[in-house]
């Protein structure tokens, strides 16, 4: 748990690399932000991380 009580914002967070990455942060115990343009992907991306994730869009 390297990254235990740390927060991740992670631009494009909704698919690709930034997904991967919040998922692997996560796992390392960090609270993740994941920063979107789609809010159906973001919506999507938010599920893959268990619901854990907050979303944002504008």
């Amino acid at each position: 748990m390297k990254l235990l009580n740390k927060v991740a914002f992670i631009t494009g967070g909704s698919s690709g690399i930034g997904l991967e990455t919040a998922k692997l942060f996560q796992a390392e115990g960090a609270s993740v932000i994941l920063v979107g343009s789609n809010r159906e992907r973001l919506a999507a991306a938010g599920e893959e991380l268990n619901g854990k994730a907050h979303r944002s869009s504008p």
